[in-house]
């Protein structure tokens, strides 16, 4: 008896010790059985709570009926003793089922293919590597589809391991998002997505294997996001590569595709910024050189010119080395440099796009997507599109009956959509004719301002009222774009459920479109007017024109729109990587912390591992939606405008290393573990970026002939000039024209005229009054008109030609990945021949009739045929 009761005991402090255990544990409290997901929901008694009831038990008896094991923790269980806890756990049965429906790769046999040559740079580039044991986690293997029915044929030494973590959340997934909970209203309904919506449950996620901070104290887990955490996420690892193989087998390949693509991206802009840099030290260091800047800060020649006024009325007349010191500084960017970097960048952009695209085959052949063509999960119907579409017709591939959508009602919801995605691109060009009359309202009292403010006179030759005007138009324009995001995001999410998607790509794809459309002109829309409108249509000083005939329309500064264009998307480009990081980073960490708050005072052994994840933010179906809509954007920032900028790649390039730790500390320690998920490329977003880059040479092609000096200046240099020592010298005179103040209109005429000025200039080629062609264009206003067209012309042929060719040079799948692909298929075919040819030999030798002497020399047949191939 003694004997029984301290086995007893032994068993209860076992079961208590286990119970403990399991608090920080991923493991169902007998500590063998693994927790693949977690729903949470809150037992509160209002009028939905019987309903709620209902439905929570009808899902859960379903989910029991499919093969998962459930283990529910009580509410008294828990850190705020409100909320309850159910563990799903997929027992093998359910895990080889539906890894037979995913289609799901499993290895089969060791990779016996030789790795690649070492390269000889390896030993300059160990400093940046990581432990081989970190990049590769696992050996790496010939895999084939699972089949129930062929379980010999795979190395299985482990059924608890065999599929890891993010295999097994992927399959739970799949089962959650298609179990049944009832019938409501006449409907059959089911998904977790649904009982999440309704208030049913109020989480669903899979657990983080560890904290992140420290190893788990089970031996049977891995921790692998600790060792993520230590290599990957802090940022004092940004000079370090990236554990691609660990995050993908993690994370899944949709997020493992991300951050290839990201650190690519940030690879290749490294030499578009050491160009960039190159180009504006070329600015700086030749900016004593230029003549035009000379000439302006000349108070023999710039300070004898006087300026026509700025704006009517209230403007005074003004001498032109006042704009000495803008003048300067538009050099920096305004130079023989800037056509050479355009050129650069056009080329960069082909490279950037076939190398990703060899890149991108590499890691298809690595991480076995070969044969992929997109996830079965991204094809299978959305359960919102199953709910809501009560129509069935016989699909003509699988002969199956299934749910559709009337043409009518398409029509009916795209045209709703359409109207919708139009009327919101209308209201950002109204913001943006907004932000213009502002510019125009504000830009006389700038000028008024600094002539009679002496406060002002130490800075006045830098800020001139064209840069005050813009660096306040631009910081209102970036607030204006933030606002109207801010309600698109939701009126987009909005609209493409309305439109009622089919698949899970499709309503992606839909998704996408729209916000990339929306954002294309939101941010790129103050930009292009900038560079190709502010100054062209602004009339002279007798018959200046007006905007509703009341604002005189804008004029550039005497140096060019180009500073003006710089200072624009500096602004804009710099606002948006800040506010991006401080949204991305900040914002999740004070929510968190936020609520933890009440967690901190227990002690650490009864926060349980759900709780601890169940407190984290949610990484959402849109989450690397919105990280690739912030990149492409910025992406667009350093090709479309890049010509006005060279500093562009630079800023892009230390955003980016400051957002690849961003991103991953966000992903692994302030974010649930996002379900797995596969993807064999970055989807839509590649068309984006070819249509961009396409894009990107026509517009820099237009920036350098028509927003900045330098086509001008050429035809000046090779045409017009008068001193073969100097040929620059007179190029400002020239470019001045005169006006006569006495033909000024009654609206126009400055108030005051102390010094008794006959004449004033402005800038544009046209003929001086007397002239039998008073103030119509001069023959040099068309030659260089002619030039910047055949500039624009002879530029994009070149571009263009340059790109297709180093496209067509460049193969988009190397020649070692197209090899071992075929040896892989071969090897992989002979292994199942011969393991069905065992098996056919087997029943022979068992005697089995239906195995005849004609199907094993069927098989055979096979066999030789495939090593023929």
């Amino acid at each position: 008896m003694n004997r029984l009761g301290r086995r007893a005991n032994e068993t209860l402090i076992e079961m208590i010790d286990k119970r403990h255990q399991s608090k920080d544990s991923i493991f169902f409290r007998d500590g063998v059985r693994r927790i693949d997901f977690v729903l949470s929901y809150v037992d509160d008694l209002n009028k939905e709570w019987e309903k709620k009831l209902e439905r929570r038990k009808e899902f859960e008896s379903n989910l029991q009926k499919a093969g998962l094991e459930l283990e529910t923790e009580d509410k008294k269980e828990s850190e705020d003793g409100k909320i309850f806890f159910v563990k799903i756990h997929a027992p093998w049965e359910v895990l080889i089922t539906y890894a037979e429906v995913l289609n799901i790769k499993v290895p089969i046999r060791e990779n016996d293919i030789p790795p690649m040559v070492e390269n000889p740079l390896d030993c300059v580039l160990f400093p940046l590597r990581l432990p081989e044991k970190v990049m590769h986690p696992e050996p790496d293997y010939f895999t084939a589809p699972f089949s129930k029915d062929k379980q010999e044929l795979y190395l299985i030494n482990d059924e608890s391991t065999f599929f890891s973590p993010s295999m097994r959340n992927r399959i739970v997934n799949y089962i959650l998002t298609r179990c049944p909970y009832g019938t409501e209203e006449g409907k059959k309904k089911f998904g977790i997505k649904r009982l999440l919506n309704n208030g049913t449950y109020t989480a669903a996620y899979p657990l983080h294997d560890c904290q992140y901070w420290k190893k788990a104290s089970d031996p049977n887990c891995d921790s692998e996001r600790y060792t993520l955490y230590m290599e990957w996420a802090r940022f004092l690892r940004f000079y370090k590569e990236q554990p691609l193989d660990l995050i993908r087998k993690y994370y899944g390949e949709k997020i493992g595709i991300y951050f290839a693509w990201l650190g690519f991206y940030t690879e290749m802009l490294f030499l578009a910024a050491v160009v960039g840099l190159i180009c504006f030290l070329y600015g700086l260091f030749t900016m004593d050189e230029n003549m035009s800047s000379k000439e302006i800060c000349d108070p023999a020649i710039g300070g004898e010119i006087i300026m026509c006024p700025l704006c009517d009325r209230d403007c005074e007349y003004w001498r032109l080395n006042t704009t000495c010191e803008s003048s300067q500084y538009s050099h920096l960017f305004d130079n023989v440099a800037t056509l050479f970097f355009a050129i650069f960048m056009g080329i960069w952009v082909t490279l950037f796009l076939e190398f990703w695209k060899r890149r991108q085959a590499r890691l298809k052949y690595e991480w076995d997507l070969v044969d992929f063509e997109e996830e079965q999960q991204q094809l299978q119907l959305r359960p919102e599109y199953e709910a809501k579409c009560t129509q069935k017709k016989k699909n003509p591939v699988t002969q199956e009956m299934e749910p559709y959508l009337p043409l009518t009602s398409q029509a009916v919801r795209f045209c709703i959509s359409g109207a919708t995605v139009l009327f919101w691109v209308s209201l950002i060009i109204a913001s943006m004719i907004a932000v213009i009359v502002y510019r125009l309202a504000v830009y006389a009292a700038f000028a008024s301002l600094m002539e009679n403010t002496q406060t002002l006179q130490p800075i006045s030759g830098l800020l001139t009222p064209q840069l005050a005007t813009s660096v306040t138009a631009s910081c209102l324009n970036f607030v204006i774009i933030m606002v109207l995001n801010f309600f698109y995001e939701r009126i987009a999410i909005w609209i493409t459920d309305m439109e009622i998607p089919r698949t899970h790509m499709e309503y992606e794809n839909r998704l996408t479109m729209k916000m990339f459309l929306f954002q294309f002109v939101n941010y790129y829309s103050s930009c292009f007017y900038v560079a190709f409108f502010k100054g062209k249509f602004v009339g002279y000083p007798g018959a200046y024109t007006y905007m509703f005939n009341r604002w005189r329309n804008e004029e550039c500064d005497p140096a060019g729109c180009l500073i003006e264009l710089t200072t624009q998307l500096t602004i804009v480009m710099a606002g948006k990587q800040i506010w991006g990081n401080i949204q991305e980073a900040i914002v999740p960490w004070i929510c968190n912390w936020w609520g933890r708050r009440k967690a901190r005072n227990n002690p650490e052994n009864l926060y349980s591992r759900w709780e601890q994840d169940h407190d984290l933010q949610t990484f959402g179906a849109l989450g690397l939606f919105y990280e690739y809509l912030e990149m492409v954007i910025q992406f667009g920032f350093i090709t479309l405008f890049v010509a006005s900028f060279p500093l562009a790649p630079l800023l892009a390039l230390m955003n980016n290393i400051l957002e690849i730790r961003v991103d991953s500390w966000k992903l692994t320690t302030q974010f649930r573990r996002p379900v797995a998920a596969k993807a064999h490329s970055i989807g839509v977003w590649q068309e984006i970026l070819n249509g961009m880059a396409i894009l990107s040479v026509v517009t820099n092609a237009f920036i350098v002939a028509f927003t900045s000096d330098m086509i001008p200046r050429l035809v000046y240099y090779y045409a017009y000039s008068e001193s073969e020592d100097s040929p620059m010298s007179g190029y400002i005179n020239n470019s001045l024209s005169v006006f006569q103040i006495s033909d000024f209109r009654p609206r126009n005429e400055p108030k005051e005229n102390p010094e008794n000025f006959v004449i004033c200039r402005y800038r544009d080629y046209r003929y001086p009054p007397g002239h039998e062609r008073k103030y119509l264009h001069t023959m040099q206003f068309w030659h260089i008109l002619a030039a910047k067209l055949a500039f624009i012309i002879i530029m994009e042929h070149v571009v263009f030609i340059v790109k297709f060719f180093v496209a067509w040079m460049i193969p988009d799948v190397p020649a070692d990945v197209k090899a071992k692909i075929k040896r892989e298929k071969y090897l992989t075919q002979k292994i199942l021949h011969e393991y069905e040819l065992e098996k056919l030999k087997e029943r022979l030798c068992q005697g089995d009739k239906r195995a005849t002497e004609k199907e094993f020399i069927a098989t055979e047949g096979r066999m030789e045929l495939s090593r023929a191939m």
